[in-house]
C-alpha cells in the first residue's frame, strides 16, 4: 500500500535540478548566508553587530524627536552620537558549537538527492532552493550535525518519500536537535501523514524509532526522541501533539543556580552561556528588593523570574505556551521556590486585571520578552497605565519592526533617556521610558544580531483610554 502511494508521489514530483557535487563552494556560500560574519575574528565581529545598534538607535532616536515633539534629551552622558551612554557589546564566552538547538530541513542537495538534511541556499521564488549539509557551520555543535547525518541515513533507507511541498506529497519533513551542557539531546522528527492509516503510521513511527535505538542511529546517544504529525509549516504541542517514541520526556539544563526542564515546545536563548550573562544583567538592570514585585511578561519557562525569586517579594510569570508554563512551575517547585505564580493566558487578557489587582501599594518591576512580533498594543496600554511599575526591562531580538513600535508607544510620555547597553545575541533588551542603561550582548558569533538591553525608570504619567 505505501510503495504505491510512494509510486504516485514519485511520478508528480518535478525532476531533480543537478547542481554539482558538494564541495568547498558550497559550503562557503552556505556559510555566508548562515553565519555572515564567519570569515572575521571575533573582536572584528564585535565592531560589526555595534555599528549595527548604534545605527538602528540613531534611527529610533530620529523617530521619537520626529513624534509629537517628543524630546529625547538627558542630562547623562552622551557617546557614539546618541542621546544616551551606549555601552561597549559584552561579548559571548562560547563563540564556537554554541548553539542548544538548530532546525534542519530537508530537501534536494547540490547533486539532486531529495533526502539531504541541511540548511537552505536559494529561495523558493527563484526556484534555486538548494539543501547543503550544515557539519562545517561555526555555530553548530558536532552532536547536531551527527544527529541530522543519521537522519539523512535513515531517510535514504526509508521507501518513503520527503516532503519538499506540500502540494506535492511526500513524507519525511525537517528535524530539530535541542542539547544542554548536561550532555542531553532530544531529536524531534516531523511527518507529513498525508493519506496514511494509522496503523501505517505505527509502523513508520516504530522504523525510526528502532533506527536510533537499536540501529545505527544509536551512536547519537538520544535522551529523547519525539515524532510530530503536522500538516502545516509549523505548529505547536496543542495543535498536534509530540509524540514521545523513546527515552525521558524531558531533558534539563543548568543556569543561574537552577536546574530548568526542557520540553519540545520549550523556547531557550540558543547560547546557555550567553543566556546567563543576558539574565544576570536583567536581574541587575530591574533594580528588584524585597519590597517589589517581579512581573515577568512572556516568560517562557520563567527562568528570569525564578532567577530573581531570592531578591525579590513576588514573582508574576504569563505565558501564552501552556506546556512551557507546566515546565515553569515544575523548575519553581522542583528548586523550591515558592514565591511565585504562573498564568496561562494572552498577555494583553489578563494583564490589565492582573496588574488591577497587585496595585496595593507595592512597586513593580515589570520584565517584557516577546516574540518577534512583539507586544500587542493592549499590553502596552496596560504597562503605561499602571502606575506601580517603576522599572521596565524590555527583551527583544529585533530592535526594529515591531519593537520599534512598542518603544515609541511606552516612550511618548517621557522626556529623558540616559545609558544605553547592548549584548552581541540573537535578541535584544530594551526598555520603554527613561533609559537607565543599555548593554549589548554577543550571544550569537559569526552573526549580526544582537540582544540590545535597557532598564527604563518610568516617568510618565498613565495615558487615557
Amino acid at each position: 500500500m505505501i510503495a504505491k502511494k510512494c509510486q504516485r508521489r514519485q511520478k508528480s514530483q518535478k525532476k531533480p535540478r543537478h547542481l554539482g557535487p558538494l564541495d568547498d563552494s558550497w559550503q562557503e556560500r552556505l556559510a555566508d548566508v548562515v553565519t555572515p560574519l564567519w570569515r572575521l575574528s571575533y573582536e572584528e565581529q564585535l565592531k560589526v553587530k555595534f555599528e549595527a545598534q548604534k545605527k538602528t538607535l540613531q534611527r529610533l532616536e530620529s523617530y521619537l524627536q520626529m513624534l509629537n515633539g517628543v524630546n529625547v534629551t538627558t542630562a547623562a552622558p552622551r557617546s557614539e552620537g546618541l542621546c544616551c551612554f551606549l555601552h561597549p557589546i559584552i561579548p559571548s564566552p562560547v563563540i564556537s558549537g554554541y548553539r542548544n538547538k538548530s532546525t534542519f530541513s530537508v530537501n534536494r542537495g547540490p547533486d539532486g538527492n531529495p533526502k539531504t538534511v541541511g540548511y537552505y541556499l536559494g529561495t523558493w521564488r527563484d526556484r534555486n532552493m538548494v539543501c547543503v549539509r550544515s557539519n562545517h557551520l561555526k555555530n553548530i555543535p558536532r552532536k547536531h550535525s551527527q544527529v541530522a547525518q543519521y537522519y539523512e541515513v535513515f531517510l535514504r533507507q526509508s521507501p518513503l518519500e520527503p516532503c519538499l511541498l506540500f502540494h506535492e506529497g511526500g513524507y519525511w519533513r525537517e528535524l530539530i536537535a535541542h542539547s544542554t551542557s548536561q550532555g542531553h539531546t532530544m531529536g524531534i522528527i516531523t511527518f507529513h501523514p498525508q493519506e496514511l492509516r494509522q496503523e501505517e503510521l505505527c509502523v513508520q513511527k516504530e522504523t525510526v524509532k528502532k533506527f536510533f535505538t537499536k540501529g545505527p542511529g544509536a551512536v547519537c546517544d538520544l535522551t529523547s526522541l519525539y515524532f510530530q504529525e503536522s500538516t502545516m509549516t509549523c505548529c505547536s504541542h496543542q495543535q498536534s501533539p509530540y509524540q514521545l517514541l523513546s527515552g525521558e520526556p524531558h531533558i534539563f539544563e543548568d543556569l543561574l543556580g537552577l536546574k530548568i526542564r526542557i520540553s519540545p515546545d520549550t523556547f531557550f536563548q540558543v547560547n546557555t552561556a550567553g543566556a546567563e550573562i543576558l539574565y544576570w544583567t536583567v536581574g541587575e538592570l530591574s533594580g528588584v528588593n524585597s519590597n517589589t514585585i517581579l512581573l515577568d511578561i512572556c516568560c517562557v519557562t520563567g527562568v528570569i523570574g525564578l532567577s530573581l525569586a531570592q531578591y525579590t517579594s513576588w514573582v508574576l510569570g504569563i505565558e501564552l505556551v501552556e506546556q512551557v508554563v507546566e515546565d515553569a512551575r515544575w523548575t519553581a517547585a522542583f528548586n523550591g521556590i515558592t514565591n511565585c505564580e504562573f498564568h496561562t493566558r494572552r498577555a494583553e487578557k489578563i494583564l490589565p486585571q492582573l496588574l488591577k489587582s497587585k496595585e496595593d501599594g507595592q512597586l513593580i518591576v515589570a520584565v517584557v520578552n516577546p516574540a518577534q512580533a512583539g507586544l500587542h498594543y493592549q499590553v502596552v496600554q496596560a504597562i503605561r497605565n499602571c502606575g506601580a511599575i517603576h522599572i521596565l526591562v524590555f527583551v527583544s531580538c529585533k530592535p526594529h519592526g515591531e519593537t520599534t513600535r512598542n518603544i515609541t508607544e511606552g516612550l511618548i510620555m517621557q522626556r529623558y533617556i540616559s545609558h544605553l547597553v547592548s549584548v552581541s545575541s540573537r535578541c535584544t533588551v530594551g526598555a520603554v521610558t527613561a533609559f537607565s542603561r543599555n548593554e549589548k550582548f554577543s550571544l550569537d558569533a559569526y552573526l549580526v544580531v544582537c540582544e540590545l538591553l535597557a532598564s527604563a525608570s518610568l516617568f510618565f504619567q498613565a495615558s487615557p483610554e
